[in-house]
């Protein structure tokens, strides 16, 4: 059996009830591209969380979600705001500006977090033909360094954004880890304080693949069946997409994952902490944890428990726990830190 361990939450398994939801549907013929039972089952129960007046389409993955979803609410000659640790800027490709056309425009930031006061300083040039257009502020809820936007927080940008003429995008990938931690609800971070377009994901806790992207503003979704099909996102086999949403928005797996993985994450940050040689440097409010550990060891921890590098001039790390983490799985790497941390 392959070793549970803390690179990412995307490299778990799938959570078996989401494979038994897969199974169930996979019986006799239905319609494709989304035009069956099952796709609509999972749009009404998308629209009972976040409420009726929503489009909801289903893509493949986070990246098609946050592009797509940035395609459909600009035009190529506007620039979209970000931190510069957002996964849209870091981790793409270039793939947002290649798509969408525009270009990306990034605020430093120490915790993830996206501020007013950074993101004043792009707000210039409005109807000047030489200047690109500032048209969307995207904010990543969970925070590429794992911490969470309060609903206040969230409100503050949107209203800004707004009052400015701008849209707000939410990249959602770990946005199930954020309303647990919060304990909260998903319309308190997105319905109910201005969030215009969403990438909802559920690869990272638990599905096999599938994200969908929701519009709060209908009248942004206009085209998007279109820009789906040219992004090479529409699913003709959509059932099996459909069905594992059903099964994650159902009974509370999707709360019950999260959870899982966030306590997995503040039991591994306790016994970190414990380690004097070792420094957590964000508050650990998601799955997962940011430590500095001396350049020394890290080659030495990776050879049993890989996990990525952060920022290799500060050395610092990235730890992630899953839906799948077990206790067990953080006793036995807490006691490789002791043994190699000397």
């Amino acid at each position: 059996m392959n070793k549970r361990g803390f690179a990412s939450d995307n490299n778990s398994g799938v959570h078996p009830e989401i494979l038994k939801a897969i199974s169930e549907v996979n019986t006799g013929h239905t319609i494709g591209y989304g035009d069956d039972k099952y796709t609509r089952q999972a749009i009404e129960r998308i629209k009972e969380i976040f409420g009726d007046n929503i489009d909801v389409y289903f893509v493949f993955i986070g990246t098609a979600a946050n592009v797509l979803g940035l395609t459909s609410i600009t035009k190529s000659y506007n620039s979209i705001i970000c931190a510069e640790t957002s996964h849209i800027h870091q981790d793409e490709c270039g793939a947002p500006e290649k798509f969408s056309g525009c270009k990306v425009l990034t605020v430093p930031t120490t915790n993830g977090k996206i501020t007013i006061e950074g993101i004043k300083h792009h707000l210039y040039g409005f109807d000047f033909e030489h200047h690109s257009q500032p048209k969307v502020i995207s904010v990543t809820q969970t925070t590429e360094l794992g911490t969470v936007y309060t609903p206040d927080e969230l409100n503050k940008v949107t209203d800004y954004a707004h009052d400015n003429g701008l849209l707000v995008h939410m990249d959602g990938a770990r946005i199930s880890n954020a309303v647990a931690g919060l304990g909260i609800t998903f319309r308190d971070i997105t319905t109910d304080i201005g969030i215009d377009v969403l990438s909802f994901g559920g690869t990272k806790n638990g599905m096999m693949y599938g994200e969908a992207v929701i519009f709060f503003n209908k009248e942004f979704s206009t085209d998007f069946k279109y820009i789906r099909k040219q992004g090479m996102q529409l699913a003709s086999k959509m059932r099996f997409i459909a069905a594992q949403f059903n099964r994650y928005l159902t009974g509370d797996l999707w709360l019950k994952n999260a959870i899982h993985a966030n306590n997995m994450a503040k039991l591994l940050a306790k016994e970190v902490e414990k380690i004097p040689k070792i420094k957590i440097t964000q508050k650990v409010e998601s799955n997962g944890v940011f430590a500095i550990v001396p350049k020394e060891y890290i080659p030495v921890l990776q050879k049993d428990f890989f996990f990525y590098v952060w920022d290799e001039g500060a050395s610092e790390v990235r730890w992630m726990t899953s839906f799948d983490t077990t206790e067990e799985d953080v006793r036995l790497f807490i006691s490789l830190l002791k043994r190699v941390v000397r």
